[in-house]
């Protein structure tokens, strides 16, 4: 097989669903360490005494290092080749499980942040990277999809795996010991597939030019960032972000105070909106693979959640009902997610897939950092609808930045395709 070729023998089913799988499976440990300390502040207040505003600084210790730091990784991935990359996260992950398990105070516990952040730096740039360069075009949307769909999995899974731990022993060490231990072993099955993960030696990584097209010319590691595309991207994101954090911080709360309903109740919503996330994504993954204007998609989808988000704010509905449809938005969400990726990829020039990547989805980081403060003051004073109108004027704004990524890709292909055609 020499570089220049593209062999469609190499891209086998296996192969492709190998990867997929491995990649699907750091991603989900990367979204896990989110959730290293949360599920824990309970246990933090009885043995420290710290408020919450304490412990709310550690997740923004997470989020900042996490998007400086994808960011800067994606250069890194680009330079070394993003398996080494992910080698280096995964250990940042045991070595902030061992940091929070052994943590004596506050210093401990910001250190044990600080590790859990750098290690969730580098995990969009490298897994979308192995997966443009490993993955055969046909299955790459399922490959998003999947990625998505281990992303929430990993959400899900983490506040039961550590609170679980912590009561079954009655010791919070005890659950961050065995996170650390869980890294090590997710660290060790990607040392054992590293050949799946070579994005150096991948099948599509070196794939020829496409007839009629000019040949490419060196650039300045930095040209990329010239693109209006990259933070058009980088604000759908953003704004895209900050309805996801306000429905996981604060979506229970408000709907207790908008319908009445116990909290044992409302806290259902934000599992129901990330199951609904993860079936959408399922969908999404067929969906990404066969349209061409994918901002069309995305548009849909997002739209649709954000009516369903209005229709919960409004405070009309049945207050099952209400919970039912709020988690139901997270459908729309999911649908568009493989679409958003794949949108990526056609705005990402030849050679800077983690660049872009990483300069994206610190878009993710920053939402998160931004939008809990904000959405927490609506709620303080008590504009409870505000949380679910808020949201959906994010997702509005999100599929806004969609709509200009998708009509630049647009444009760009169309000289493309007429010299094809030629």
């Amino acid at each position: 097989m020499t570089p220049s070729s593209t062999p469609p023998a190499a891209a086998t089913l296996r192969q492709d669903a190998r990867t997929i799988g491995l990649i699907g499976l750091a991603h989900g440990s990367s979204h896990f360490f989110h959730m290293l300390l949360p599920p824990l502040f309970p246990w933090l207040i009885g043995e420290f005494h710290y408020n919450y505003s304490e412990l709310g600084l550690l997740v923004s210790v997470f989020f900042v290092i996490s998007g400086v730091g994808q960011a800067l990784s994606g250069f890194i991935v680009d330079r070394v080749g993003a398996r080494p990359v992910m080698f280096f996260a995964l250990a940042s992950f045991a070595l902030a499980g061992l940091a929070a398990g052994t943590a004596q105070g506050y210093a401990g516990l910001l250190l044990a942040a600080a590790l859990a952040g750098l290690g969730n730096a580098p995990f969009h740039p490298v897994d979308f990277t192995i997966l443009n360069k490993r993955v055969s075009p046909q299955r790459l949307g399922h490959g998003f999809s999947v990625h998505g769909i281990s992303g929430n999995l990993g959400w899900a899974t983490a506040p039961v795996f550590m609170a679980g731990i912590a009561t079954a022993t009655g010791s919070w060490r005890a659950a961050c010991l065995c996170g650390g231990l869980l890294a090590l072993a997710v660290l060790g099955v990607m040392v054992w597939n590293r050949d799946a993960l070579d994005d150096r030696l991948g099948a599509w990584a070196h794939a020829a030019p496409k007839a009629g097209s000019a040949a490419a010319q060196p650039e300045h590691p930095m040209a990329f960032m010239k693109l209006p595309s990259v933070w058009l991207c980088f604000s759908f994101f953003f704004w895209s972000t900050c309805a996801l954090s306000a429905i996981q911080s604060f979506a229970s709360p408000a709907l207790q105070s908008l319908y009445g309903l116990p909290l044992s109740v409302t806290s259902l919503v934000v599992t129901g909106y990330m199951l609904c996330g993860a079936a959408g994504m399922v969908a999404g993954g067929f969906l990404a693979g066969r349209v061409v204007r994918l901002e069309k998609i995305i548009s849909v989808c997002l739209l649709a959640s954000a009516a369903l988000l209005v229709a919960v704010g409004t405070g009309v509905l049945p207050g099952m009902a209400a919970v039912v449809v709020a988690s139901v938005a997270g459908l729309g969400t999911g649908l568009a997610g493989p679409s958003r990726d794949m949108l990526i990829k056609r705005a990402a020039p030849p050679g800077a897939t983690g660049r872009v990547y990483g300069t994206v989805y610190s878009g993710l980081d920053l939402g998160f950092c931004v939008a809990a403060p904000v959405f927490g003051a609506l709620l303080d004073r008590g504009m409870v609808s505000g949380i679910f109108y808020g949201s959906a004027l994010t997702l509005a704004l999100g599929v806004a930045s969609a709509a200009l990524v998708g009509a630049g890709v647009a444009a760009r292909m169309r000289p493309a395709a007429a010299t094809a055609g030629v």
